[in-house]
């Protein structure tokens, strides 16, 4: 794709106008939507803002996503995303009913260990619900869409993506922050294939999810440099950052000051080769 054509993906993502209402929001009124890890933390604002906007929320999760649900007028779907099944199961269930209109690639491990420590299994699991999910969730959702209909999955990958964020540095983050690398690098390629899915990463800095408040029972104990947000907020985010047809929906202004290290290391080594 030149760079002709990813300025006008950028610009005019899922340009169809009877998506979107006459204030610029996409319409998912009466439309059908997955979120995967919808029991609790981004997952469940995702699936509650959506409802708000009127469509009718698939969640899937491990355990407790049917009182999520029930409580969102939505249907729930049990199922651990680990196994390399699971994922084209998911998609033809919450189909059954319906096309969906977006899916939320939103379920994902946690992982705190230092990489000389990691064991091969560990790593296979994070990796499995991390990057490959997302993966086989769309590939399982661009098959169900027919010949010119239009597709729209959002992938929540992390700041950790893109850095090593000053405040958590020396937290053992190395196996997850791969793994949702690699779901990055996977989503821009996706998006550079410009097939049938519009497709969006939410970049998440610090969310207080059941990953942070297990360690921090009350988030007004947070210190101040991790900018810790609470999961509504991060939906709200998200679904502006579609709104606007953003491919890249970061949730922290420091992500970008985080990111200048690598690109000023590279620049650098440019430089000392004599290639700058």
């Amino acid at each position: 794709m030149n760079v002709v054509s990813h300025a006008l993906r950028e610009k005019n993502y899922a340009a169809d106008a009877n998506e979107r209402r006459s204030n610029g929001m996409i319409n998912f009124s009466g439309k059908r939507v997955l979120v995967t890890g919808g029991a609790s933390g981004i997952g469940r604002a995702l699936a509650e803002t959506l409802a708000a906007r009127g469509a009718l929320v698939v969640i899937a999760d491990r355990a407790g996503a049917e009182p999520v649900a029930a409580g969102l007028g939505g249907e729930a779907i049990a199922c651990d995303l680990a196994d390399p099944a699971a994922p084209a199961r998911l998609i033809a269930a919450a189909s059954a009913n319906g096309p969906l209109a977006l899916v939320c690639s939103n379920a994902g491990v946690g992982r705190n260990k230092r990489v000389l420590n990691e064991s091969d299994e560990e790593i296979a699991r994070v990796f499995a619900v991390n990057f490959s999910a997302g993966v086989r969730l769309a590939q399982a959702y661009a098959a169900t869409l027919s010949e010119g209909a239009r597709g729209r999955i959002l992938f929540t990958a992390s700041e950790n993506a893109l850095s090593i964020p000053a405040a958590i540095k020396g937290r053992g983050l190395g196996a997850y922050a791969a793994s949702k690398h690699a779901l990055l690098a996977a989503a821009e390629w996706l998006r550079d294939e410009a097939g049938q899915l519009d497709v969006h990463v939410l970049l998440p800095g610090a969310v207080y999810t059941p990953l942070i408040s297990k360690n921090l029972p009350d988030p007004k104990l947070a210190p101040p440099q991790l900018g810790l947000i609470m999961p509504e907020r991060c939906a709200e985010l998200a679904l502006t950052g579609m709104d606007l047809g953003l491919f890249y929906i970061p949730t922290h202004a420091h992500i970008a000051n985080d990111m200048r290290a690598r690109s000023d290391g590279v620049a650098a080594a440019l430089a000392a080769l004599g290639l700058g």
